[in-house]
């Protein structure tokens, strides 16, 4: 099933996306920005990756393509860690290539994922974590698309020679609603 937003299809991922994502994952001009882990990932380790995402029903993981271009990969979106019981998830964006960045993609892209998350799948929160340096995706989520900063982990990630604070940053369904009415295409 492909998600259509107004710039975007999130589509799943394909054997043919394995090697720009091989690239973007051992790209540190990208991981510097994300809170994730930082190893060497080999080309085989990316292809074991993609093939578990077929059996893992906790995780969902689209490829972003812009719709004036398809077939051309210009990022990924997620949601893991996805409790159906408590209705909660843990999502990722990544927006590879630095020419793709500030025209609306990863709005559309993020927007498209939480409509998904909250009318689809019926969760109740999705939540994040962002490196306190990252000044550009804090601004983003918590004010251009509604998400709240809910807490700080102290000296989580070190990066740049010195700890920084995690920033968890989160969005319930009913949040997410209010901030869909705000939008100018719903008034």
């Amino acid at each position: 099933m492909n998600l259509v937003g107004n710039l975007v299809t999130l589509r799943a991922i394909e054997k043919d996306d394995l090697l720009l994502l091989h690239q973007w994952s051992n790209d540190p001009e990208i991981w510097q920005w994300l809170a994730g882990w930082h190893f060497p990932y080999t080309q085989d380790s990316i292809y074991q990756w993609w093939e578990s995402l077929a059996s893992d029903k906790q995780r969902v993981v689209f490829a972003i393509e812009l719709r004036s271009n398809e077939n051309n990969l210009v990022g990924t979106t997620s949601l893991s860690n996805i409790d159906l019981k408590n209705r909660n998830a843990f999502h990722g964006l990544l927006i590879g290539s630095t020419k793709n960045r500030g025209q609306g993609i990863g709005f559309d892209a993020l927007y498209t994922l939480m409509k998904f998350a909250f009318n689809e799948l019926g969760l109740q929160r999705i939540d994040t974590d962002i490196v306190e340096y990252n000044n550009h995706s804090l601004a983003f989520y918590t004010g251009k698309c509604g998400w709240c900063l809910e807490g700080k982990r102290k000296q989580w990630y070190y990066r740049k020679g010195k700890y920084w604070d995690k920033c968890l940053v989160g969005i319930t369904r009913d949040q997410f609603y209010e901030f869909e009415q705000s939008l100018p295409i719903n008034k």
